[in-house]
């Protein structure tokens, strides 16, 4: 499982696509989910808006990730 790092507490699922390197754009992100299974602790995630949070599981592609805090404490 490979640790994804943000800084803040929520981040988008078009933008953590973005973030992993699976799009380039966020206007990619809606046909990317309509064509492949992105599972968010789960559950089939299809709204690109939809808000993850710190210590979210996301699995696309046979892959995992989980969201962790970034900040320094």
């Amino acid at each position: 499982m490979e640790e994804i790092k943000i800084h803040t507490n929520t981040i988008k699922l078009s933008q953590f696509l973005k973030l992993v390197g699976l799009i380039y754009t966020g206007g990619e992100a809606k046909e990317f989910i309509s064509e492949n299974d992105v599972l968010i602790n789960g559950n089939i995630e299809k709204c690109k808006g939809k808000q993850l949070q710190l210590g979210d599981v996301v699995v696309v592609n046979n892959k995992k990730y989980i969201l962790v805090s970034e900040k320094c404490f």
